[in-house]
């Protein structure tokens, strides 16, 4: 069979059949008329397209990488639309503890889990990025998704703010050794002077639902999935972010205002 097009033209063929074939779907229904392909020359464009295709097979990597990039932008882009929408929530909520400077000029959020062992680990590189920076606000979101004794503990946590002794008791916590138990919690508790009735006392109260509940609320509207996770600016970083990365974050942020 003599094929309809050559094959140093079969590139400009299928274009040309794909401006066609829109050009078609765009143009009035009378036209289509008088412009529809034949079966005949539906069946030779098929085989030019799959003839083509199987000649540089190169072309479907190509598009899917194209794809997962406009995908990769596009969710990109709703993240930071949702970041902008939450700002408030996200940077500024009065009952979220705040460590670092508390007056600094950029704000770096941080959702975490005491039960999570990659928090653990990236717990020093965050606290030198606030430290050494020292003008950083560091806002701690309680976000304890790996089962009931992170919870408990993220309940302990936030109580500890009655007794002022939030931040040791976060850095007690994120330096335990071993199983995170409700004993190991309350071991530590004891270990940074808190009273521990009073804490139990203020773990039940209703506001710390409420914090923990904002705080799912606020991670699913971001799609935030794992912990841990962190914000600057209108950038989500999740994973153990390494310390060079958190500097650079902070450092656009604040150039950007």
């Amino acid at each position: 069979m003599t094929p309809m097009f050559s094959k140093p033209r079969k590139a400009l063929a299928v274009a040309a059949v794909a401006l066609g074939v829109a050009f078609a779907a765009a143009a009035p229904a009378p036209a289509l008329a008088d412009e529809a392909l034949t079966p005949a020359q539906e069946d030779a464009v098929r085989g030019l397209v799959r003839e083509y295709i199987l000649d540089n097979p190169e072309i479907i990597a190509e598009a899917i990488d194209r794809l997962r990039s406009k995908q990769q932008a596009a969710a990109e882009q709703a993240q930071k639309e949702s970041i902008a929408v939450h700002a408030e929530q996200l940077n500024f909520d009065p009952e979220s503890p705040v460590l670092g400077n508390p007056d600094g000029d950029v704000t770096l959020v941080e959702f975490f889990d005491y039960q999570c062992g990659y928090c653990k680990a990236v717990f020093p590189a965050v606290m030198d990025a606030v430290e050494d920076d020292g003008d950083v606000r560091l806002v701690m979101k309680e976000f304890p998704i790996l089962g009931p004794a992170s919870v408990y503990a993220a309940r302990a946590a936030l109580a500890a703010r009655e007794q002022d002794k939030y931040a040791e008791f976060h850095e007690a916590l994120m330096t335990l050794k071993g199983q995170l138990t409700d004993e190991a919690v309350d071991a530590a508790a004891r270990d940074v002077g808190l009273d521990l009735e009073q804490l139990k006392v203020d773990m039940a109260a209703p506001e710390v639902d409420k914090q923990i509940s904002a705080n799912m609320a606020l991670a699913r509207a971001l799609d935030i999935g794992g912990t841990p996770a962190f914000v600057v600016g209108d950038t989500l970083m999740p994973g153990a972010v390494p310390l060079e990365r958190l500097q650079q974050a902070i450092a656009q942020a604040r150039e950007e205002g």
